[in-house]
């Protein structure tokens, strides 16, 4: 027994040097069992070599079982204690959007909460928050990067183009490797990709009148950055009529500007300040006119920052008032907006 002992001490010191996994070594010991019972089963029985080996294979072959027993039962447990961890990862990461936060997303939003015109209650009301973003292009990309990171429960996002090669000089949420893709699909992943604890609803067509009302009705709160006056306009009407606060942004060239419109608020519609639309050539295109690729990263975090503010009630917001920043000449002013006695959309 003691010369077998010495076998399997000096077969699991060969594998401890050669840094063989412990499965293996395991295995070295099981081959040299199973030849020392193949012997006891053909030798004599009073042989010397089965009188030192135990005089029976029975021993030998219990010692197997013995093996087989424990291996059984630790990959078991194991196995039981990865199934268990991997339901809590789930668990955690699928959590709803509604109710407690989790210890990973105390941690995330940790900075948030420290801040004493958000603290715990803002950080909830953030998670329990729904927000429309119209346009996945370059004012959207960064609004629903930051609303994404900042915890906003349940974010919308409608656009009906697809990701194109000339968007990724400013569109910074999309990539290259997700050219062609809808906007709002690959908006979607990146978001979920930096936030798994949010949820998000992409929508893959134009805002049009007969879904206006019914998805914007959905929502607590619409960002508008999309790059048309006709959409701009039908955003404003229904916003003005289920009563939802309003944060459109717009950009040109080298200038941004940015506002809050909610009248039951207090404060004048969009079309209060553009009563009409002005002439294609006064407002050019990205396309015709060129525009600084970090201007919508600017302007377009400064909706999610409005957004923060408005759903947390930190801060002054832009209730009234639109800021406009001059990124060529390093300027920001602040203009004060009045309602039109004589708006179609507000007036009443």
């Amino acid at each position: 027994m003691t010369v077998v002992l010495g076998f399997a001490v000096l077969l699991w010191g060969i594998g401890w040097v050669m840094k063989s996994p412990l499965k293996t070594r395991f295995a070295m010991i099981g081959m040299l069992v199973c030849a020392i019972i193949f012997m006891h089963l053909i030798l004599p029985a009073h042989h010397p070599f089965r009188v030192q080996t135990g005089g029976s294979p029975v021993v030998w072959v219990f010692m197997i079982l013995m093996g087989l027993t424990v291996n059984w039962y630790l990959n078991w447990f194991a196995g039981v204690k990865k199934r268990a961890a991997e339901t809590a990862s789930n668990m955690d990461r699928d959590a709803p959007a509604m109710g407690p936060f989790s210890d990973t997303e105390l941690n995330r939003y940790a900075r948030h909460i420290v801040l004493r015109e958000i603290g715990g209650a803002g950080q909830k009301a953030l998670k329990d928050a729904s927000v429309l973003v119209v346009g996945a292009g370059g004012l959207g990309a960064p609004a629903l990067q930051y609303l994404a990171a900042a915890g906003v429960g349940t974010i919308g996002v409608i656009d009906d183009d697809d990701v194109d090669n000339s968007n990724l000089q400013r569109q910074v949420i999309h990539t290259d490797t997700r050219i062609g893709m809808p906007k709002v699909h690959s908006a979607a992943k990146a978001m979920q990709d930096q936030n798994p604890f949010i949820t998000v609803k992409p929508y893959n067509r134009r805002l049009t009148d007969d879904i206006a009302t019914d998805l914007i009705a959905d929502y607590d709160l619409v960002l508008d950055g999309c790059d048309n006056f006709d959409t701009r306009y039908l955003v404003n009407k229904v916003c003005v009529a289920t009563d939802t606060p309003l944060i459109a942004a717009a950009l040109t060239q080298w200038e941004g500007q940015i506002s809050l419109y909610h009248p039951k608020a207090g404060t004048p519609c969009y079309q209060c300040i553009f009563p009409t639309a002005p002439a294609p050539e006064l407002v050019p295109s990205c396309a015709e006119g060129g525009v600084l690729g970090p201007l919508p990263g600017v302007i377009g975090a400064m909706m999610a920052v409005e957004a923060v503010k408005a759903i947390t009630g930190a801060g002054e917001g832009l209730r009234g008032r639109m800021m406009i920043y001059d990124a060529l000449y390093a300027e920001t002013r602040s203009i004060t907006m009045k309602s039109r006695a004589d708006c179609p959309i507000c007036a009443d």
